[in-house]
């Protein structure tokens, strides 16, 4: 049920980010960068995130979008969404990497990323590190869990599971070397989140050669990245209501799905409106005891990234560590010779340090560490 609820919340307002997506694909399609100020496009994003009206409306398409994907079932909505988005994701990611490495900032970019700085290297950078790995991989709200069950008993788990860990890691690295390349070859400094991707980027693109037709790529890519995760995570809360209350498919994912828009849409407005920006501030200051309080979209942000989604990762280590029946488990590591030889250091790992690691990110998040 954490899993769900987490699933649930992070859905809520991920869909705004990616409704800020598909309003710069639209952008960049329409008019494109070109020839606009710095200045211009940093205001561009600071209007698209204060404007209540468009933020409700680019929610209200995406939310349509995946609801109407996972509505149509595992192998006619999921299954085919993904082998058409997939190869298109792999080609575009390709295609901007191809570019990014003719940059002049690939070489800056390059050692960014690999170069060793161990001054860096903090107990609050690991842990970052650790908050990542939950939301990049789902550890935590279910969607491995759910798409693991729709596998055959036959598959090879651990194969599959260092596969996708290996995949993951492969394409954010790429992405990295896609991203940095065009920022440090305009001058510009790295940031990080929003303003990275929805200001320097197109900065960037608005100064380079052919950011025209880059530009729209990019944010395709951005908006099919957003709609494969989004449909992993409604699939989880549909999932469990098909098979726990019996509901069709098409009514757990209509209802859940517009419960999730509606309580998505005081994150739409937090940008924009007193009631959900100014107002919740002031309670979440109060709550968490900090100097500066949280808007509604950044509070469940913080709620998810930093409690429930380790406390979800928590609660599968020592279920699976101490209560699942070890036959079974036996039985899954089998199926994947040599690799199965592993398999009582994973199970080590798994039983202690994994539940001491999330202790750690606990005790940092509310300051002992």
């Amino acid at each position: 049920w954490i899993a769900l609820v987490t699933s649930f919340i992070i859905l809520s307002y991920y869909s705004v980010v990616a409704g800020w997506a598909m309003n710069y694909t639209w952008l960049s399609f329409s008019s494109g960068f070109s020839g606009m100020e710095g200045a211009a496009i940093s205001e561009l994003f600071g209007e698209v995130y204060a404007n209540p009206w468009w933020n409700t409306f680019w929610h209200t398409a995406f939310m349509a979008t995946t609801i109407f994907v996972v509505a149509k079932g595992v192998q006619g909505g999921i299954e085919l969404c993904s082998r058409i988005l997939m190869p298109i994701l792999f080609a575009l990611l390709l295609l901007l990497f191809v570019y990014s490495m003719t940059a002049e900032g690939f070489k800056d970019a390059f050692a960014f990323v690999f170069m060793p700085d161990a001054s860096k290297l903090t107990s609050a950078a690991v842990l970052e590190a650790v908050g990542h790995s939950f939301f990049s991989l789902g550890i935590g709200l279910g969607a491995l869990l759910t798409y693991g069950s729709y596998l055959s008993a036959k598959e090879n788990v651990v194969t599959t599971s260092i596969t996708i860990a290996a995949l993951d890691t492969l394409v954010a690295i790429t992405s990295c070397l896609i991203l940095f390349p065009i920022i440090f070859s305009v001058g510009l400094e790295p940031g990080q989140g929003p303003g990275l991707v929805f200001v320097s980027i197109p900065i960037a693109f608005s100064q380079m050669t052919g950011g025209a037709i880059l530009a729209p790529l990019f944010f395709l890519l951005l908006t099919f990245t957003a709609l494969t995760s989004a449909i992993s995570l409604l699939e989880v809360v549909v999932a469990t209501f098909v098979d726990e209350k019996k509901w069709s498919r098409v009514k757990s994912a209509t209802l859940i799905g517009f419960a999730i828009f509606i309580f998505g849409i005081p994150s739409a407005l937090s940008g924009g409106t007193e009631l959900f920006g100014g107002k919740v501030e002031t309670l979440t200051a109060f709550l968490l005891g900090e100097g500066d309080g949280k808007n509604w979209f950044d509070f469940f942000d913080y709620l998810s990234s930093n409690w429930l989604l380790p406390l979800g990762g928590l609660g599968v280590a020592l279920f699976v560590g101490w209560r699942m029946d070890k036959n079974a488990i036996v039985a899954a590591f089998e199926t994947s010779k040599p690799i199965g030889k592993v398999f009582w250091g994973w199970m080590f790992l798994l039983r202690y340090i994994v539940p001491i690691a999330i202790l750690a990110v606990f005790l940092h998040v509310i300051g002992l560490y």
